[in-house]
């Protein structure tokens, strides 16, 4: 089968990643081969390839937001068949026995695996992984618009939760991306009295055209002071400045939650400005977004059909993935960008 292979790290434009022949994956008999038909890319797969979320092991298949057809299924599966449609999401598997997934928190496992970091991802035609580690994909959604959901989209709709925001108060959102736009839509939908101020990078008109037509409040560039002071905040960017900015402009005893697996190191002396009595005063608190677990998937599919949101997605072949990646990194996908790898 054909596969997108991560064989060395680097920066993007020098990165080996290559189109190339691998061996169909064989299903365990609890797994499920899956038919791949979409994969949405994400910043994970930026901070794999350019070594700050280096994989374990190379070569590696990357993609973890994945829309696929049951193709075959292992002896003991039970709660899919061939045909069904399903998706895979960053969660890959966990031990179901530590303390953390005994307590509802298996993204904190210790042996907590990531799709397309420590097992094969959806940059391929084909890939395998456990039926309980799958989702059935609500029927309203196309395999595109789909496939955003189950990281971008979960992993939003985690940060939100973990605001603790409640109606009426005031949320900032920094960088307005796949998955800023899909958390707009489920903060709309679920605190109608909440305000939604929404920052982005200079010389983004059509992310913020994106915001105003999704129902934003007030929409400025991050530095710029919003109407109101924030109750809570979220950074989905892999910059330290929305950090600072977003503290500075928070209220006392607000919240900023950072949706980021890794953060880049061009940018961090913007916290040597960082005024401890302005900024972080008043029990002002700062948490991070740490992978999902399978009840934020689920949860978060059924509360996508029920709104329903409607993600915003560009799509490209699987041959065009250094050129999706390159305008990810720049930030000039409006939406989320989807990999298009067969059809139905």
């Amino acid at each position: 089968m054909k596969a997108i292979v991560l064989k060395k790290l680097g920066p993007l434009d020098q990165a080996h990643l290559e189109l190339v022949d691998v061996p169909f994956p064989e299903p365990a008999a609890n797994q499920i081969l899956v038919k791949v038909l979409t994969c949405g890319i994400c910043h994970t797969e930026l901070e794999e390839i350019e070594g700050r979320l280096p994989p374990p092991a190379l070569p590696i298949i990357l993609g973890h937001e994945i829309v696929g057809r049951v193709d075959r299924i292992g002896l003991h599966v039970t709660r899919f068949k061939p045909g069904d449609r399903v998706g895979i999401a960053w969660i890959h598997g966990a031990c179901g026995t530590c303390s953390f997934c005994k307590t509802d928190r298996e993204n904190l496992c210790p042996d907590f695996q990531g799709t397309g970091y420590q097992a094969h991802g959806g940059y391929a035609e084909y890939t395998a992984v456990s039926e309980n580690f799958a989702y059935p994909i609500p029927e309203l959604f196309s395999d595109a618009e789909a496939a955003p959901l189950l990281c971008a989209g979960a992993i939003g709709y985690r940060a939100v939760k973990l605001t603790g925001l409640y109606d009426g108060q005031v949320l900032g959102l920094f960088g307005f991306g796949a998955s800023a736009h899909l958390a707009l839509q489920v903060v709309k939908h679920r605190f109608p009295q909440t305000k939604v101020f929404v920052f982005t990078r200079a010389g983004q008109p059509e992310h913020q055209e994106l915001a105003r037509r999704l129902g934003a409040d007030w929409i400025g560039v991050t530095g710029q002071m919003p109407p109101a002071p924030l109750n809570a905040a979220i950074d989905f960017t892999p910059a330290w400045e929305p950090v600072a900015a977003a503290l500075r402009v928070l209220d006392k005893g607000g919240r900023l939650v950072i949706n980021a697996i890794r953060k880049e190191e061009r940018d961090k002396k913007a916290l040597l400005n960082l005024d401890y009595a302005r900024d972080l005063w008043q029990e002002k608190e700062l948490k991070s977004v740490a992978n999902i677990t399978r009840a934020d998937a689920a949860e978060f599919l059924r509360i996508a059909a029920e709104i329903p949101i409607r993600p915003q997605v560009q799509e490209f072949p699987l041959a065009r993935i250094g050129e999706a990646l390159q305008l990810l990194k720049q930030g000039k996908i409006r939406g989320a960008g989807v990999l298009r790898i067969a059809n139905r």
